[in-house]
């Protein structure tokens, strides 16, 4: 049998992949290939700049348990605090020198004769290794809107993940297309210096006060002197999330009355920010808080109340040479169009490479064809040696960093157990991921996706077949099932 070139190649060079690769490391895996078609580390923050561009939960809980980051400047960190953060995990952790960069990978397929993945990348090359990890993340391939004429558009054209940091909007006219967390964080810099900004809204997007205040130095210096002061500290954020997680989103069934008095938080910011009944009418969603993922601002509401700022939500029929005209008629001439309309996250995210496992199954038509799915959201049957990180039913409460270290403790005791046994495949059975998928729809019974009114919300966290990104389980619960799982749930070889 021949020899692959590598132990294990992982797709992606950000949190993911990185704490992938420190678990491989920690289980004695070396013979490590990081790729990513970016030139540096950190994922989608080192690919977003954009002003304004923050954390939107507070980030002691977004980071690694096991690295507590002392040097946070707010409790909301701006993004390119994330990007240092990420530069030094890289290198206490060693995983730098793993890391290839300009190296975007095609697609990858199991060799079940010789027992390895061959990586394609796009220059031609192609890789051996025993085990394969997408660590790509749910944000990394962004959607351009398919509206009429946006090809025929002369002015200048600016997605938010590819931001120009020498752009100045200063006494231009914008027309701003999307109204997500993207868009809360860009709309109100972008009105400080446009002579016009003109937001077109598909789907309103409840927003609520955003708690956010800057942490003192001498704070900064006791959390690196105590780390203990630190875990303390973030056990406060960790529990508020996991509480709203827990309550208002898995069990909605019995708790609507929180997602409610969220609503009419949203509302009462609404009320306090904007005098014209009419534009908080448009502003004001019409689905249940919770069914698309919330976001936090203090200035949004207040910005789309300014005289050089105007929303459009009548929809866009075309867009010309010189601007947008509205399905109510309307044309509005502009200098620069902003896109920010997030990602193709079940159309191209998921998966963001194409992966052919065993018997030839492609791993995106499958799902599209059987509905997807994944065993405790990381494995998937007649995939062997295969992990996928941000897949249906893997992300767990509301920090990425859960997601990502209950995949690891999935990992050790996986790992573990194929070294136990002198073995060099693994592979979760038909059976075990049919009854995971079984259970977490059972328990998508009482969440707010399926108990709350979600038919407008438009969110990503559904799929086009019923399924979600979000585990229905609390973290704790999902870390002991990665703890515990049973070992026969795997066939190994």
């Amino acid at each position: 049998m021949d020899v692959p070139q590598y132990d294990a190649i992982v797709v992606g060079a950000g949190f993911g992949g990185m704490g992938a690769s420190i678990q491989l490391k920690k289980m004695g895996y070396d013979n490590i290939l990081i790729l990513d078609r970016e030139d540096d580390l950190g994922g989608t923050w080192y690919v977003n700049h954009y002003p304004g561009l923050a954390v939107d939960i507070p980030s002691p809980t977004y980071s690694y348990w096991f690295e507590p980051n002392p040097r946070w400047s707010r409790l909301y960190a701006p993004g390119s605090e994330l990007k240092d953060y990420a530069d030094h995990v890289a290198d206490k952790y060693d995983v730098r020198r793993h890391m290839r960069f300009n190296a975007p990978v095609d697609g990858a397929r199991w060799d079940d004769e010789a027992q390895f993945w061959q990586v394609t990348l796009s220059n031609g090359e192609t890789l051996t290794s025993r085990f394969l990890i997408t660590a790509t993340g749910y944000l990394s391939q962004p959607r351009k809107p398919d509206i009429p004429g946006v090809e025929d558009f002369t002015g200048r054209v600016i997605h938010s993940t590819d931001w120009d940091n020498g752009y100045s909007p200063d006494g231009e006219r914008l027309g701003l297309i999307g109204t997500g967390a993207t868009a809360v964080q860009l709309i109100p810099e972008l009105s400080k210096t446009a002579a016009q900004l003109t937001v077109y809204q598909r789907t309103p997007i409840h927003v609520v006060p955003k708690l956010d205040f800057p942490i003192p130095v001498f704070l900064r210096g006791l959390f690196a002197r105590i780390p203990l002061l630190q875990r303390a500290f973030r056990a406060t954020t960790d529990i508020n999330l996991e509480v709203m997680m827990i309550l208002s989103v898995v069990n909605f069934k019995y708790f609507r009355m929180l997602n409610v008095g969220a609503s009419y938080l949203s509302q009462a910011l609404r009320f306090v920010s904007i005098r014209d009944k009419e534009l908080r009418a448009e502003l004001t969603p019409d689905y249940d808080f919770g069914c698309k993922r919330p976001t936090y601002s203090n200035s949004y509401y207040r910005t789309l109340a300014k005289p050089n700022v105007h929303l459009q939500s009548s929809g866009i029929e075309r867009i010309e040479a010189d601007g947008i005209v509205a399905c109510d008629g309307t044309k509005t001439e502009i200098d620069t169009l902003v896109l920010c309309t997030g990602f193709d996250i079940w159309e191209a995210n998921i998966p963001a490479i194409e992966v052919i496992g065993r018997d030839a199954r492609n791993l995106g038509k499958w799902w599209r064809d059987n509905g997807f799915q994944a065993y405790q959201g990381v494995t998937i049957p007649a995939f062997p040696n295969f992990l996928s990180l941000a897949g249906p039913y893997a992300s767990s409460g509301l920090s990425y960093f859960n997601t990502m270290e209950y995949q690891m403790r999935h990992m050790d005791r996986l790992f573990g157990e194929l070294r136990r046994r002198e073995a060099t495949t693994f592979e979760v059975t038909e059976q075990a991921n049919t009854r995971f998928r079984e259970r977490m729809a059972a328990k998508l019974g009482k969440t707010v996706f399926r108990q709350g009114d979600c038919a407008r919300s438009r969110s990503y966290y559904f799929s086009p077949t019923g399924e979600t990104l979000v585990r229905p389980a609390s973290t704790n619960e999902t870390n002991r099932e990665n703890d515990n799982f049973p070992l026969t749930d795997y066939a190994f070889a």
